[in-house]
Order: structure tokens, then sequence, then C-alpha cells
């Protein structure tokens, strides 16, 4: 389908080279915890929402909202100065640790308990004017349309809520420079949740590479922060707008066990790759990438402070929007993400579009760099317009009948209109004119000199004046009078605006990851509700970039067996690529993307714990070792039946004997849990694990290393995982076999010649097949 067949409007002229401003995002949160419930909403100052987590068991170690945070990241962390003992000492453990880890040191900010009173809140709530509330809704309909978006019914939520108001007020967070009047801009409610999250920590995200964060290498970047570098995030962003970009960072940070959304996500790629749908791929990718900052433009318009540029800005977005959803509309209505789409993005985008178009005038917008209004909207600015293009012929007219009453001394005069001025008569300097009293005229009032330019008001400019006004000011008053009025309009449809915003970025995320899996040839995993998994010739994501060949390695782990691994090998075997294919694998089934294998078939999995780097911080205080230890500590409290553990050469960081014993000894924990053990994947050069039998005898072990072979002095690498040998497990020497030494052969060799040399062969009693077989065959199986 066509752009042009959704919309009737024509697009407005390019603007050249568009570069969105990029305002810096702030997150600012409020948090209750009362009887082991956990309330969080927080402040968005990207796109200006408030985001609200309705209550949520946590226990008293406050996991949940120890996750919140590093995802979030806030500058502010506001809460009640009467709080239970509990999140009093997980406050002080935050700020006191934040600095050594990847997220900032936030504000703690403390409000007395009347601040978040239950009444207070929702009196706060309620009395708040909102800008996608309509304006004519009464006190009562107000009430029951934010009911229909806030729970009112969850009490803590609403007292969090209430404390950010009061923050949010008091800081004056985005309108620091404005008005007293203009408070701070809240464009949308939204929920979310953490439910269902599989469990990744810092150490996990680092040592798989899913970000990887590089300083720019631009000189004129350096103080502006970083970009992204060689990451797994890196090579799936093929997103074509800013929000599709943000909500894939999202699903990485908060991967899912939610076998429903993920096959949801799945179905929409899979529909994507198909051959015949491959048009239709171009066509919404056109679209996306016209979906502008809208979330920005809609707080410029409640702090009335639009710019050209947002006006177009916001029809590009409203007019594609209407095409996506023209072109959803003719997509299977199976898939559920194009029937939201086709019934979320309501006629009302077509209103947006066809009022922006109506009203605004984007050439004349462009040339003046000020908002103006089309031809036919208003009479009255129509008709001031025309007088002022018509006042050239006039003040010239004008000018004449000046010039015929004053002296004739003066040889020229003309009429201009300066804005909040008005209308002046101008008549060069004379050079008798040197001081301020030879300026005066009869007749006439003396303004200013300019540029060797005398400028008085005479009786006929005094009249224009009154007759014609200020006309430049009049008409701006008047175009910016509209404008309010038509911005208004728009924040009253802002609703459908942020559902633009939010499955645009849905389907811009499917799309990409549909690019990349057509691309690099992945395939879709299968779920099921059994623990492990079943990897058919697996590849690692980033490494099969980078290598000229890459070898691809099954992975298995089942219920009851083969679920603990010890993989050995020499080093740079691949065994470490070998442990981060494996989780990378895993994670991109648990964001809902097609994987890098043949075939892959992901059961539950609640987390990813790794020992793979360490991540050395002189703050920290603490030796490499006791950070391993640390990590696999993490993995051996926290790790249940649906974990994946991957832990790579735990032990060397110590003395060989310590190191095996305590190798063995996390191993023998796990292998005593039985079939609710972990999916446990280790690689180490403890071959004496299996020499000395370190570990039981149980079909939960199973012993894997990478093939290599020795030609001479060289060690080949075939980077493929196969089953442990009798030999390397057992650890029996191989028999030695002694070879003649190069002198010996070199006897041998002439011995064998003269015994040739000798022999007759004119004599025909000679047999010389005889002495091949009895002389040299022997002799040259010895020497060879």
């Amino acid at each position: 389908m066509s752009a042009t067949s959704a919309t009737s409007c024509a697009l407005p002229p390019p603007l050249g080279p568009e570069q969105e401003e990029q305002e810096g995002s702030e997150t600012h949160m409020s948090v209750l915890w009362y009887a082991g419930q956990l309330a969080i909403t927080y402040y968005d100052t990207e796109d200006c929402s408030v985001y609200f987590m309705p209550e949520t068991p946590d226990n008293e170690d406050l996991k949940l909202l120890q996750k919140v945070i590093e995802e979030l990241n806030p500058q502010c962390l506001v809460t009640s100065a009467k709080q239970d003992q509990n999140i009093a000492k997980f406050l002080t453990n935050l700020t006191a640790t934040a600095g050594d880890k990847d997220i900032g040191k936030p504000e703690i900010v403390l409000f007395p308990n009347t601040d978040f009173g239950l009444e207070v809140s929702k009196q706060r709530i309620l009395s708040r004017q909102f800008p996608f509330i309509p304006s004519h809704m009464t006190a009562t309909e107000k009430i029951l349309y934010l009911s229909s978006i806030i729970p009112f019914e969850s009490p803590l939520m609403i007292r969090a809520l209430g404390g950010l108001l009061k923050f949010l007020d008091r800081r004056r967070v985005g309108v620091e420079l404005e008005d007293s009047s203009i408070a701070v801009p809240i464009l949308a409610f939204k929920k979310f949740v953490l439910l269902d999250t599989v469990n990744m920590d810092q150490d996990t995200y680092c040592v798989l590479q899913i970000f990887k964060s590089d300083i720019h290498p631009s000189v004129y970047k350096l103080s502006s922060g970083l970009k992204e570098g060689f990451s797994l995030y890196g090579i799936l962003n093929r997103c074509r707008c800013k929000w599709g970009e943000k909500l894939l960072r999202l699903w990485l940070t908060r991967p899912t066990r939610n076998q429903t959304e993920l096959n949801k996500r799945l179905d929409v790629i899979n529909f994507f790759l198909l051959a015949q749908n491959y048009e239709t791929v171009v066509t919404l990718q056109n679209c996306l990438k016209n979906i502008k900052n809208v979330p920005l433009i809609l707080k410029r318009m409640t702090l009335s402070n639009t710019k050209v540029s947002d006006w177009q800005a916001l029809y590009k977005t409203a007019y594609n929007a209407v095409c996506l959803r023209d072109t959803c509309r003719s997509l299977p209505n199976t898939i559920e993400l194009f029937q939201t789409i086709s019934r979320v993005f309501t006629d009302d985008l077509h209103y947006i579009a066809n009022l922006i178009s109506k009203v605004v005038d984007f050439e004349g917008s462009l040339s003046e760099n000020r908002f103006t209004v089309r031809p036919n909207v208003d009479a009255t600015i129509d008709e001031k317009k025309r007088k002022l293009m018509g006042l050239s012929d006039f003040l010239t007219e004008v000018a004449r009948k000046e010039l015929e009453t004053l002296d004739n001394h003066i040889p020229s005069c003309s009429v201009i209109y300066i804005p909040l001025i008005g209308f002046l008569l101008s008549i060069p300097r004379l050079p008798n004119m040197v001081d301020k009293t030879d300026f005066e005229i009869e007749g006439l009032d003396f303004m200013f000199l300019s540029e060797d330019k005398l400028h008085y008001r005479s009786a006929r400019t005094k009249e224009l004046d009154s007759l014609l006004g200020d006309l430049h000011c009049e008409i701006r008053d008047q175009e910016t009078l509209i404008m309010h009025q038509l911005q208004t309009r728009i924040l009253e449809k802002s609703e459908v605006l942020n559902s633009v915003i939010e499955y645009t970025a849905h389907l811009d995320v499917l799309l990409a990851l549909a690019v990349i899996a057509r691309e690099n040839a992945y395939c879709r995993p299968r779920f099921t509700h059994r623990h492990g998994f079943h990897i058919k010739d697996g590849r690692h994501p980033l490494m099969e970039l980078c290598a000229k060949t890459f070898v691809a390695n099954p992975a298995d782990s089942g219920e009851a067996t083969r679920r603990i691994k010890i993989i050995t090998g020499p080093n740079s075997s691949g065994k470490s690529v070998y442990l981060k294919q494996v989780g990378l694998i895993v994670f991109m089934a648990l964001i809902g993307s097609y994987v890098p294998a043949a075939e892959a078939e992901i059961g539950v999995i609640d987390g990813i714990y790794t020992r793979i780097h360490s991540r050395e911080s002189v703050s920290v205080g603490l030796s490499t070792f006791m950070i391993d230890l640390n990590q696999v500590a993490k993995a051996v409290n926290n790790a249940t039946e649906r974990s994946l553990v991957l832990i790579d050469e735990f032990g060397k960081g110590t003395n060989t004997l310590d190191g095996l014993a305590l190798l063995a000894a996390v191993l023998r924990y796990w292998i005593r849990q039985g079939p609710q053990c972990p999916q446990v994947f280790v690689s180490t050069n403890f071959h004496s694990l299996m020499q000395l039998e370190l570990l039981p005898d149980t079909p939960l072990l199973e012993y894997l290393t990478m093939e290599a072979h020795q030609d001479g002095e060289e060690l080949i690498f075939f980077y493929q995982i196969k089953e442990v040998s009798e030999l390397i497990r057992n650890g029996k020497p191989i028999k030695h076999l002694d070879h003649p030494s190069k002198g010996d052969r070199m006897e041998k060799c002439k011995s064998l010649v003269e015994k040739f040399l000798s022999i007759d062969l004119d004599d025909p009693q000679v047999d010389l097949e005889e002495f091949l077989s009895k002389e040299v065959l022997p002799s040259a199986a010895s020497v060879l």
C-alpha cells in the first residue's frame, strides 16, 4: 500500500538533513515497602511519562527492588522518612556500594510520612491538570477517566505516586527555568511489571558481551558520552526509530520466561521471514523511520515552546502511523500485534494529520522561522496579510504626498513600517544637519537616527498607525492564538500518539530481529516446560562474524541426566567461546529472538549465572580470586533446577590443590541435589578432577573435551566438542615406542644398497621378486 493512499493530505516540504535534539534522560523514582509488599513509581524525563508498578511481593532482602534500580539507574530515589528498618538498611548499603557498580549513586530524598498519606496522595492526583485529559470533562468524569488508567485499589502504589508528584512539584524537574505557574509535564501513565523476568547480574551481561560501551572515536563527541561497541545489542539493533532502539535495550535487560509472550514475538518474526512478505517488510520499515520523537514534541506543547520542525515531525509521524495501520489491516489477524495496531491506531491519527495539514503553512513557517497559518483558516488574518502585501505601493504613494509638504532642500523621503514601532517617515541626513537641534523639522516629531537616515512621525504616519495598526504583531498574535488552540486539540488526542510510540517500537524491534535472522540464517527456538535444552549446531552470534570459518557445536542438557558438563581441552581450543555460545543462544531465545543454530529447544530458564571473567576494581578492595569466589557463591546460593550456570577455569587464581578442592566441592554440592541441580557447564584444565575420581560416578555428569591434534611440534585445533576418551579420563600412560636413530637407519639403507649392487641382473637364477619381498620391504618398513 502506498503512503499516499493512507490520507488525502500532502506531505510537507522536507527540512533537509534533520537531526532530532537529544536531551539527557533522567529517572526519578518513588519507593514504598510495607509488610512484604513493594510499590514503585518513577518519572522518565525522556518521554514525560509516569510509570507505576502495582504492589508486588518482595522479601526482606529486597532483591526485586535491587533489580529495578540496576535496570533504571535513577538519579533520585524518594521514600518516606518513616520506613521499615529493612529498607533503611537497603538504602544505606545502596549509597555505599553504588559507586562500585555500573549504576550511579542515586540521591536519597526523604519526605515526611504525611506526604505519602493515602488521601493526600489521591487528592494530589485528582487535582492535577493533565494535558491528555480533555478540558471539557467534569470532575466526576475526570475521576472515572483516571481510575481507568491508575489502579486506585492499590493503596501502597497510590501513596508512592503521591510522593513522586510532590517531589516533581518541589524540584520542578525539566521546567526549572519556566514560570512557576507551569507544572512538570506528565503526558501519560504507564504500567510496568518485572514478573517472569530471568535473573541475570551485571557480571553476566558483561562476560556475554550483551552490551559494550566504547569511547566515541570522534574528538568532538568525547565529552558527550559513549557509543555502542561490538556487542549483541550492536548486531541486533537494526531499528529504524529511536523508540525501537530503546525497547530493544529494554528487552535485553528484561529476558522473560513467559513462553506465551515469547511465542507471540516469534510468530511476528516468522511472518516477516516469509519470502512473500519481503515487500511488506520494506514498506513498514520506510514508515517506521519517519516516526519521530513525539513525547518531546508533546512536552514542548505543554510548555508552549513548539518549534517549526516539531509540527512537521508530528505531521510525518501521524501520516506514517496511518500508513502502518492500513498496512497492518491487510495482514493476517491471527497475529496479535497486527490486530492491536489495526485497533489502537484510531481515526484520531487521521484527524491530527488533517488538522495540521489544513492549519500549518509549512513553507511560510520555514521561511519566517515561526508558526504561520495557511490561507482561508482565519478571515481576519487573511485580510491583514492582504493589507501587508499591498502596503509597499500604498506607502510609496504616501511618501510622495509627504515629500510635497517638506522643504525643497530635502531631496527624497520614504515611509517605512517597523514592527512594534509603527509607520515612520524616513529622510536622508543633509550635510548641514550636525547636532540634534538641526534634526528638528516643523510639523514632524523626531524619533531616532539610523544609518544616516532621520526617522520622524508625521500626521499621516500617526493616521496610518490608527487605521492599520501594528500589522506584523497583530498577525503574529492571532497566529499564536491559533497555534495554542491547535496544541490543545492535539494534546487532547495525545493518547493515540502514545499508543503509536508503544506499538511502533514493538514492530520496529521485531522487524530488526527478523532482518538479522534472515542475514545470518538463524532458526526459531522451540519452548518446552521441561528442565533442560537441546541445541543442534549452535554458533556464537558475535564470533561467527569475526572468524573466517566457525565450527558449530551442539549442546544438550537433560532433565535427569547430563545436567553437569565438565569440559577440558588445551588453552585456546575454544572452551570459553563454547560456554558463552551456550549462554548467548539461551539468552536470545529468552528475549524472543531467533537463535544462531540449526535447531534449538529451550526449557524453562529462571536465571543465568556466570563465572567467566573477573571484573576487577580497586574500589572494591577484593583480590581477583575473592571476586571469583563471590561470583561462584552467587550461583551456588541462587541457582535452581531451572537455572543455567557457566563456569570457566574456576580455581586457577590460587594454588592448584586449593583450586581443585574448591571446584570439586562446588560440583559435589550440585551433584548431591540430584535432578534438582542446575544446568552446569564447567570448563577446566584440572584433569585430576577425572583422573583422581574426585566426583562420584553419576548419570548427571558428562565429560567433554575440545578436539585437538598434535602434528609434530604444532598443535592443531578442530574447535569441535566431543566426549572425553578413556585415556584422558583414566590418566593411563601411553606405551612408549622406541624408534631407531637416524644413524642406524642410514646404515641399514647402505647395507640394502650394497646387496642390490652385488646382484648380477644377467644371471637367470636371480629372483628379483624374492629379493624385494625378503630384503627390501622389511628394511623399508623398519627404516620408515
